[in-house]
């Protein structure tokens, strides 16, 4: 009774009704509980479409793989447009992308009908996932100083030494990490890396930077939350 637990559900012979639904059925149980698991208690933002695509994604690889089981030709045409699919999404965190490919790893167990192998699987990386949720492990307690500064400035500004004093000021460290014209060449978008000293300052530095900058747009983030956009 072990045995037949961990071997795949799936005639080699073709796919019968009852094996596709139990597949599918499985592969959405496991996707709503991944779903579940990386939203539970996270320190970091995600968005609906996220959620959404950890429920279904199994389901969809599950579907893929009994349908090009024994097709080397259709397996291809399906890598294929895996890969386009890929080129046209936006980067995401190391986070999302761990869990996509988590979610494709047990809807391919559970296409290839190793439902048994596909929960183990899901319950071992949801504990560990909850865990890691759970814990401060790899957090810095400077993270929340830690800014990505945008700076509209207009061309003809020194933005060198503009604001070397107010860096001094409210931060310990400030770096210049890149420069974009705009507006036509008549704007430049300065980008900084900074740590404050103090928390609750950002509005104090964004006031004074007004000042410096024409009353410009001025952008602030935690840094690494502009990740994949352009500057």
């Amino acid at each position: 009774m072990l045995e037949e637990l961990f071997t795949s559900v799936i005639a080699t012979e073709g796919i019968a009704v009852s094996s596709f639904l139990t597949c599918l059925a499985g592969s959405l149980v496991l996707g709503a509980i991944l779903a579940f698991v990386f939203t539970y208690k996270s320190k970091t933002d995600y968005t609906k479409s996220f959620v959404g695509t950890l429920l279904i994604l199994p389901a969809v690889v599950a579907i893929v793989i009994m349908m090009v089981s024994g097709s080397i030709g259709t397996g291809i045409a399906v890598a294929g447009t895996f890969s386009l699919v890929r080129f046209r999404s936006i980067p995401g965190t190391a986070r999302e992308i761990s869990a996509i490919f988590l979610a494709m790893a047990v809807g391919l167990a559970c296409g290839m009908g190793y439902l048994g192998f596909a929960a183990i699987f899901t319950a071992v990386m949801g504990i560990v996932t909850l865990v890691y949720n759970l814990t401060t492990l790899g957090e810095h307690s400077s993270d929340s100083l830690d800014k990505l500064v945008r700076i509209t400035v207009p061309e003809d500004l020194e933005y060198g030494t503009a604001f070397a004093d107010l860096f001094d000021r409210y931060t310990t460290e400030a770096k210049l990490v890149g420069v974009k014209t705009t507006n036509l060449g008549s704007l430049n978008r300065l980008s900084y890396n900074i740590r404050l000293k103090e928390a609750g300052t950002e509005k104090a530095l964004i006031d004074d930077l007004r000042v410096r900058n024409g009353n410009l747009e001025i952008n602030m983030m935690v840094r690494g939350a502009g990740e994949g956009e352009t500057l």
